[in-house]
């Protein structure tokens, strides 16, 4: 199995690392994709990763898990065209899409909440459902192949959500 992990510039370091850990914990191999490969980015509290891959070389075929970290890094990211493009494809192969926190904002501006159960911080309720979502103020929602969480006490959660949602 192989996740990807979209990232930018600011993003919230506990909701990229901890799911980046455990899911290699788990053999599962995982690529981080920003604008540029082997851009360093930080996080805001200034844990740095550095990218593996491009959003414009990544190839979504390749992966089984995507997942959105929150912080700043969201409202970068839903402004990148390869980045919205990614979201699309799994969309569209019904692979595991995981965001969390601000994280939710890349799956509205892709266009593909409509009509799904989400759950994200609280300050994007009414993003999520003026995107076509129905809100819900639970720490792991999961519908069909999307899975949201709210914020990193929720981690443990989502973790348990995304492996559920896997088969290795």
């Amino acid at each position: 199995m192989k996740a990807l992990i979209l990232v930018d510039q600011i993003y919230e370091d506990l909701e990229l690392h901890y799911p980046r850990l455990r899911l290699h914990e788990e053999e599962i191999e995982v690529i981080v994709a920003g604008k540029e490969k082997g851009e360093r980015y930080i996080g805001k509290w200034g844990y740095p990763i550095v990218s593996g891959i491009s959003f414009s070389n990544v190839s979504p075929s390749d992966y089984d898990i995507l997942v959105i970290p929150g912080g700043f890094a969201p409202d970068k990211i839903r402004q990148n065209k390869e980045a919205l493009e990614i979201v699309q494809s799994f969309d569209r192969e019904k692979k595991v899409i995981a965001f969390i926190c601000h994280g939710g904002w890349v799956p509205i501006s892709a266009g593909i909440l409509k009509g799904k159960k989400v759950t994200g911080y609280i300050a994007i309720k009414d993003d999520l459902t003026n995107a076509g979502a129905t809100f819900l103020d639970q720490a792991v929602v999961v519908d069909g192949h999307i899975i949201s969480s709210r914020k990193p006490p929720d981690l443990p959660d989502f973790m348990k959500a995304i492996f559920s949602c896997v088969q290795k």
